[in-house]
């Protein structure tokens, strides 16, 4: 293959459908001596599945002689399909007739016990999403939802009013923005208290960094640099003007965020003049206006950008005089935003982090945590890790580490501090969660490699189970991320279930956010013997492109990609192509992915320990097609971004809550040895997990439609 040096990067409402199907007598389709009829009406049955027209392939079907097994085998997937419609149907029917319940109480509470605005508003969301297109309109137009999202207008007001911008968002504009997704007064608001809300967190302390250590190292010679890759690498010409308004707003929030800053308020540990803020918030009225005067009211150059930007570092140190790093900060991030989501500065303090994230590689204990209820819990261990045998379980709570309480800790902080250069060692103070006393463990920290792929449950030994159709022979595999390792881990995995006899696979990109764009490639080769399978177009320099090679391809048996809204990147390259008409190798089921449509790189030109992760270029699937990026879509106020599934069905409600659950509850390893609590582990029956799943029980029959192909 022709590798590439770059990286891909990340990151409902419901219409009941016809679910029953009725069939009109119909001819048969004689067997001929030769059977090309027959055979062309099988293969145009399942056609029409793979493209989700179940009703119309059991019409197909009908018209073929009965003792046909092929035909048999068509209407015995049509029918299973029609049984999950009206399970489906069934279900939120019921879900929402129990929304609308939850909401009748809570409109007949006494007047002096007004419900708590976070108990109604998932109640109102879920009722939306489960109601039929007939009842979501009656459903908004109710007087006691009215006067709720009223009551939460009030509030958000008040909050804003004192600076709680974290509040607004979460009594109000964070659920109004899902209500009505389409309704810029919303969308808009809730990201003007969003940007808030991330300028008063820049300027707290936290547990696990001060506010010195965040900034530290940063200068203005990163941005300055920063700017310079932008204008030479960056995917697209862009217009300093677009970045002066985008700047303008964020100084404007950081003044009026200073603005309620109180000298007994803890959190802030920053040392500035407020006296000074309203001179400063002058200066930058009187910069803007002269930036929106006549004369620079047309192009603004890099030249007339970097004045603006000394200008704000020279106003600050005159009027508030807060760090100045904290300054560049801003400016920068603002800049960088207002080109894509996916552009940024990746500062001195962050490397580690990103390069953590992007290589699911680090020195640590290896355990997967989460935090519920101001408690951190070990959910998971990872196999052959220290902490896998060194007496941490699955649900042990943490209380502390390294002698530090977790109550107060975010996910990031706990991780963080657990974390530490290979050989070193970290104490936990953990407990059962069925028990008060807490014991102490000690564990040396070693490099962990987290793997990248999973099946859909583990068997009592903790190892992976793969087949989720042991009649077909149907293999499932989930690709959680795409690192380095994970081709070589698939093919590895491929090689073993084709040896046990795999007639077909599902592959489960779903919530898969992206990873190395080499990965992605390096997997599409698994599946296709030859042709280009992505390509990328920069506006400096050549277009580059991957390539199939015939060595090392799997057997053509059937293939389905389970996708939906989180799959992005990486995600849309390997789905994305494998679909293609150029190759039209797999089936697509779920929902509409992502639409990241870019690719980024890594340049440590910005100098001083920061990097610059900007887009450089579009990727075109092998046909040639460039998939459309949800940034540039919205834009324009379009909704056809990412990669549509051939097969969609979607999760609505708290369906996709429920099943994440359950896959998580199939994902935990218990500790080595620890006999007793594997048997308290929660795995779910193959059955328990396909009933809480309709995209993955959805892509198993599409699978069995494509085998009867084969047979």
């Amino acid at each position: 293959m022709k590798k590439l040096l770059v990286f891909v990067f990340v990151l409902q409402s419901l219409i009941w459908p016809a679910f029953s199907m009725s069939y009109s007598p119909v001819t048969p389709i004689a067997e001929t001596s030769v059977g090309n009829s027959v055979n062309s009406a099988v293969t145009l049955a399942i056609n029409e599945i793979t493209k989700g027209n179940f009703e119309e392939a059991g019409k197909i079907a009908q018209k073929i002689d009965g003792n046909n097994p092929a035909a048999s085998k068509i209407l015995a997937v049509v029918s299973d399909y029609n049984k999950l419609q009206k399970q489906i149907e069934k279900s939120r029917k019921e879900a929402y007739e129990q929304q609308l319940a939850e909401l009748k109480k809570f409109k007949n509470a006494p007047e002096n016990n007004e419900p708590n605005l976070l108990e109604v508003f998932p109640v109102i969301i879920k009722a939306r999403d489960f109601a039929g297109e007939g009842h979501k309109d009656a459903l908004m137009n109710q007087p006691y939802v009215k006067q709720t999202i009223e009551r939460a207008k009030k509030e958000a007001a008040r909050f804003e009013s004192k600076g709680e911008y974290l509040d607004a968002l979460l009594y109000c504009y964070s659920w109004l923005a899902v209500l009505y997704e389409d309704d810029k007064t919303y969308t808009d608001k809730k990201e003007q208290l969003e940007e808030k809300a991330i300028i008063h967190g820049s300027l707290q302390d936290s547990p696990c960094e001060s506010t010195a250590d965040r900034y530290e190292k940063i200068n203005p010679e990163i941005f300055s640099r920063s700017l310079d890759m932008l204008e030479y690498g960056y995917v697209e010409p862009f217009r300093y003007r677009d970045m002066t308004a985008k700047v303008f707003r964020r100084l404007n929030y950081l003044a009026e965020v200073l603005s309620f800053w109180k000298s007994t308020e803890d959190s802030i540990k920053i040392d500035f003049n407020q006296s000074e803020i309203p001179d400063f918030a002058a200066g930058i009225n009187a910069l803007e206006k002269e930036y929106n005067s006549d004369s620079v009211r047309g192009v603004v150059s890099r030249d007339q950008y970097v004045k603006l930007f000394r200008n704000v570092i020279e106003l600050n140190a005159s009027t508030i005089n807060l760090p100045q790093e904290i300054l560049i900060w801003h400016f920068g991030d603002a800049s960088l935003n207002s080109l894509d989501p996916h552009t940024t500065i990746i500062w001195p303090k962050q490397v580690e982090d990103f390069e953590k994230n992007m290589t699911n590689e680090f020195t640590g204990i290896g355990v997967e945590i989460s935090k519920e209820d101001g408690l951190l819990r070990a959910v998971s261990l990872v196999p052959g890790a220290p902490a896998y045998y060194s007496g941490l379980d699955a649900g042990d709570i943490i209380e502390k580490v390294n002698g530090e309480e977790t109550k107060e800790m975010s996910i990031t902080c706990a991780v963080s501090k657990i974390t530490g250069p290979a050989g070193t060692k970290v104490k936990l103070s953990v407990r059962r969660p069925d028990e008060e006393q807490t014991r102490e463990i000690e564990i040396t920290r070693a490099k962990i490699v987290v793997p990248t792929t999973r099946g859909w449950s583990r068997d009592d030994n903790g190892n992976w189970l793969y087949f989720i159709n042991e009649k077909d022979k149907i293999g499932y595999v989930r690709v959680t991320q795409f690192s380095a390792s994970t081709a070589a881990d698939l093919d590895a995995i491929l090689t073993k279930l084709e040896g046990e006899g795999m007639k077909a696979l599902v592959l489960d990109l779903r919530f898969n956010t992206g990873g190395y764009l080499q990965s992605a490639a390096d997997i599409t080769d698994l599946f296709v013997e030859k042709g280009v399978m992505v390509s990328t177009q920069p506006r400096v320099g050549l277009p580059t492109w991957e390539t199939a090679e015939k060595k090392g391809t799997h057997p053509n048996y059937p293939l389905v990609i389970l996708i939906n809204s989180s799959s992005a990147s990486a995600s849309e390259i390997v789905s994305g192509a494998l679909s293609d008409t150029s190759f039209s190798r797999a089936t697509l089921v779920g929902e509409q992915s992502y639409g990241k449509g870019s690719v980024q790189t890594i340049s440590d030109y910005p100098g001083n320990g920061a990097q610059l992760k900007y887009t450089m270029a579009y990727y075109h699937l092998p046909s040639g097609q460039r998939v459309n990026d949800r940034h540039s879509m919205q834009k324009q106020n379009r909704k056809d971004w990412g990669i549509s599934p051939d097969v969609k069905i979607e999760l609505v409600g708290d369906e996709t809550k429920k099943m994440l659950e359950i896959e998580r509850d199939n994902d935990v390893l218990a500790g080595a040895n620890h006999d007793k609590n594997k048997s308290t582990l929660n795995r779910h029956t193959l059955e328990e997990t396909l009933m809480s799943d309709y995209q993955l029980k959805t892509a198993i029959l599409v699978a069995r439609a494509k085998l009867i192909i084969q047979d």
